[in-house]
């Protein structure tokens, strides 16, 4: 069963002293992820990889960006679009068009004209929200399985509560019945028009600034940028309206994208994200809402649900 789990726990020293006179250090937010128990980490499948390579920086390196796309129940119509497009190389010499500071990098077409795939889903505005989950401990069947849903202690400005699903950040109605993934830092979404249309998911965009949450429930997210963000990041902001590129010579070419498990074996990136389910996930969460590492004079006493990153790792070969 997977659980949600609550965005801020109690505020609990996990750490004993080592003697009456001399406490023991307090380890940061990074430090409990990083002696984390290697049962505590789940690896991301590669057929959930998706993965962008733009063409070289200005010195000849390569950029490389990996999206985790995200998993049922979430946002599967446009998801199983993507992974079609991406089976075509429909994005192969397309570009980075969009590029607005503390907001989002937006990707596709910026002609328009290229034909989309025959066969892509058309979803309705309903999808940007799933429901059947259970609140405060009540369990609920759906679709054959059961779906437990914790009510945080501290409410969110934007939802009733927040907290982890099966690894993602995610927002509900104070019911619990109705959930929905979050934009936060990295969060990758589908570029629409105006409603009713909600996107085929040909393009996408990434947030790279400070969490637009007004975005929730309405527009669909699909994955996360769990590499590379730093090539999308620090890529010059367009001086068009809504920060798209004027000058088609500032677009950045996309050179490929491609589902992870169709690169070469030895090709394929391999990552792993700290379980939401672990022990190690509610200590590292404290943590992070509750700051008693040496640095911090006053703990907050909580944090958004976007400030609760799940440590995501490359996985090293052996």
């Amino acid at each position: 069963m997977k659980h949600l789990l609550l965005t801020a726990v109690a505020a609990v020293s996990f750490v004993l002293p080592a003697s009456a006179d001399e406490p023991a250090p307090v380890p940061s937010p990074g430090e409990i992820a990083a002696t984390a128990p290697a049962a505590d980490w789940t690896l991301i499948a590669p057929s959930d990889l998706l993965v962008m390579d733009l063409a070289p920086d200005a010195k000849g390196k390569p950029r490389r960006v990996v999206i985790q796309l995200m998993p049922a129940p979430f946002s599967q119509g446009w998801i199983g679009n993507i992974r079609m497009l991406a089976a075509v190389h429909w994005w192969d010499g397309t570009s980075v068009n969009r590029v607005q500071d503390n907001y989002v990098v937006q990707w596709g077409d910026a002609t328009e004209k290229k034909a989309l795939p025959e066969g892509l889903a058309v979803m309705a505005e309903s999808g940007y929200v799933e429901s059947g989950f259970a609140s405060a401990g009540v369990h609920a069947g759906v679709g054959g399985t059961e779906r437990l849903l914790s009510v945080p202690v501290k409410t969110d400005a934007f939802s009733g509560l927040t907290g982890f699903w099966d690894g993602w950040p995610v927002a509900g109605a104070k019911e619990g019945y109705h959930v929905w993934p979050v934009h936060c830092y990295g969060a990758v979404g589908v570029g629409r028009n105006m409603s009713p249309d909600t996107g085929s998911g040909a393009e996408l965009y990434t947030v790279i600034g400070h969490a637009p949450r007004h975005l929730d429930r309405n527009i669909a997210v699909v994955g996360r940028v769990i590499s590379g963000i730093e090539h999308l990041s620090s890529l010059p902001r367009g001086t068009g309206a809504l920060g798209f590129y004027e000058d088609p010579a500032e677009r950045v070419g996309i050179r490929s994208i491609r589902i992870a498990i169709e690169l070469p074996a030895a090709e394929q990136p391999r990552f792993e994200y700290l379980s939401t389910e672990s022990d190690s996930f509610a200590r590292y969460a404290d943590a992070r809402a509750n700051r008693r590492d040496p640095f911090f004079i006053t703990p907050a006493g909580g944090a958004d649900i976007c400030n609760i990153p799940v440590p995501i790792r490359p996985v090293v070969a052996k």
